[in-house]
């Protein structure tokens, strides 16, 4: 008999292996990504003081308005530009990325590469 965990336990090993590795600091905090089936969160964490120092969603009023569905490409692009903004007016120009037990692909990519090209290096 066949004994496969769900993909939700599967993704907590992935992220807790990832966790093991990655630490957020004060000067490189760490850009933590959850995706639900219907919102992208994003937010810039200083693990040392365990403090959030910047968070931004797709349940916000200024992102959901741009977009026409909060569970798309474009939406995850939208959450990484204004992770991004909030992050360099705050003085934080460099982080670790953590992907958070997705895969590096579709939304995840998306919010990434809005980040970089917004002026977080990663």
């Amino acid at each position: 008999m066949i004994n496969k965990p769900s993909r939700a336990v599967a993704r907590m090993k992935r992220h807790y292996r990832i966790r093991n590795k990655i630490n957020g600091t004060a000067q490189k905090p760490r850009l933590a990504v959850f995706r639900s089936n219907k919102h992208m969160y994003a937010q810039i964490i200083d693990d040392v003081c365990g403090n959030t120092l910047v968070a931004a969603s797709t349940m916000e009023s200024e992102i959901a308005s741009t977009v026409e569905f909060t569970s798309t490409v474009a939406a995850a692009e939208a959450v990484g530009t204004a992770i991004a903004k909030k992050a360099i007016e705050k003085g934080i120009t460099e982080v670790v990325f953590d992907r958070g037990g997705f895969v590096y692909h579709g939304k995840i990519k998306a919010l990434a590469e809005a980040a970089r090209e917004a002026g977080l290096k990663f």
